[in-house]
């Protein structure tokens, strides 16, 4: 009897002063920890080992949508400004897009199932091929998502 993989388990996160997936692009380029890509938090993930081996990913909540995730490639631990201990989850720095998707707002961060995660622009099996649709503006994505049109 040979053992199953476990599912992979995502965390979500929601982005304040973020506008677009285009900016967190230019975000990811200047706020780096030892040279990588990184977003802050207060706790440690009970789960980091695993988010890590099954390949998870962030997803990121711009403006009430689920707009794209970064693949997960380790934690750190920091000291924050006030002097008490953070996490840095340590992030790829490719932004992938994802199908828009509403997010009601939450603090912090969130375990995300796989079956609860929008697939990648163009790769969800009701969506036709991306077309361009990676790359509308972020706000048009976002209305026609709203719309349902994406």
């Amino acid at each position: 009897m040979s053992a199953q993989k476990a599912p992979t388990l995502h965390m979500i996160k929601l982005i304040v002063g973020c506008t677009s997936p285009e900016m967190l692009r230019d975000w990811v380029a200047v706020e780096r920890h030892k040279g990588t890509a990184y977003v802050r938090t207060r706790t440690m993930p009970k789960r980091a080992e695993e988010i890590v081996q099954g390949g998870g990913s962030i997803y990121r909540v711009i403006n009430g949508l689920i707009m794209c995730r970064q693949p997960i490639i380790g934690f750190d631990s920091y000291t924050r400004d006030d002097g008490h201990p953070g996490t840095l989850i340590l992030v790829s720095d490719e932004v992938i897009p994802t199908q828009p998707q509403p997010m009601r707002p939450f603090q912090g961060w969130r375990y995300f199932k796989p079956e609860d995660a929008p697939p990648d622009l163009g790769q969800g099996a009701a969506d036709l091929p991306d077309d361009g649709i990676s790359s509308l503006p972020a706000s048009l994505r976002n209305q026609l998502s709203e719309l349902g049109l994406l």
